[in-house]
């Protein structure tokens, strides 16, 4: 069933601050593959469903981890692109300012990260998306963009 999800640089803009969301690498779908991945497990996780990365053992943990925590989340989308459209890779907006101030945020960071700042779980991805990145995309956010874009397909 087809997600109406927002793009992480749209959630950026509407919060006026930079975010943060985790990505998860295709590994994680196919972990016997070691650390390489043939053109065809490429293939396949660029086309895998979006059940399929919500069902990642993973990503289950890291939402079960934010619940406890009472930090907030939502499926989010990449950076959006008119020159690219990506699938859903089960990315997840995580509403934490990028503030080394925050305890909330240094539990995060702990949770995801080894001391050394290399990521503990090596399928995830933590990454933050400045406002000034997400202003590139300010166009997108007038009324009728993506309709007129969609018209020039």
């Amino acid at each position: 069933m087809p997600l109406l999800l927002e793009h992480i640089d749209a959630i950026a803009r509407q919060k006026q601050r930079g975010v943060l969301f985790v990505e998860f690498h295709p590994l994680a779908l196919a972990p016997e593959a070691g650390e390489s991945l043939s053109a065809q497990d490429v293939w396949a996780w660029k086309t895998m469903p979006d059940s399929a990365w919500e069902a990642l053992p993973i990503r289950q943990k890291i939402i079960d981890w934010l619940d406890e925590q009472g930090i907030g989340w939502q499926r989010c989308g990449h950076f959006a692109s008119t020159g690219l459209m990506m699938g859903y890779r089960g990315q997840l907006y995580i509403d934490l300012p990028f503030d080394k101030s925050l305890p909330a945020f240094t539990a995060l960071q702990a949770f995801l990260e080894n001391p050394d700042g290399s990521m503990r779980y090596p399928a995830v991805f933590l990454i933050y998306c400045s406002l000034d990145k997400a202003l590139e995309n300010a166009e997108h956010d007038e009324p009728g963009f993506w309709d007129r874009w969609a018209e020039n397909l």
